[in-house]
């Protein structure tokens, strides 16, 4: 098989806020935005990787879900337990003064993990955890 990542899927809260961070604070361009009965999806993706892309979606829209479920997304996407991204860099300690400086909100600043890795995490406006990963 010869399968690429093209899409992911992150809910967002508020469209704007959601908007400012993956474009303004992070850099990444928008592929594409769509709006349905007052909601919107807004596709944006790294400049050098037309390929690969991120959905910005609003949960609520999820078809086949009950209210309770969406009642337990919420609560989740406020504690920051609902969804995730990791990302890489090969300048993280660049990347992650840029993003404190901009206000995104620090979970961890740049670590040596016990498994390898260095990294350090944020959190988006809707309380996505976005891991950072050094490249080496």
């Amino acid at each position: 098989m010869d399968l690429t990542i093209h899409q992911t899927f992150l809910p967002h809260d508020d469209a704007d806020a959601a908007l400012a961070f993956y474009r303004d604070t992070l850099g990444f361009e928008v592929r594409n935005e769509v709006a349905y009965q007052g909601m919107r999806w807004i596709t944006v993706g790294p400049v050098n990787q037309p390929g690969t892309s991120i959905v910005l979606h609003p949960p609520a829209a999820t078809p086949g879900i009950t209210d309770e479920e969406r009642r337990t997304i919420a609560e989740m996407m406020a504690k920051g337990t609902y969804a995730a991204i990791n990302l890489a860099t090969k300048d993280l300690d660049g990347t992650f003064e840029r993003l404190e400086a901009s206000g995104a909100e620090v979970v961890q600043e740049p670590t040596e993990q016990p498994y390898g890795v260095r990294d350090c995490a944020f959190r988006d406006p809707a309380g996505n955890l976005i891991r950072i990963q050094e490249l080496r």
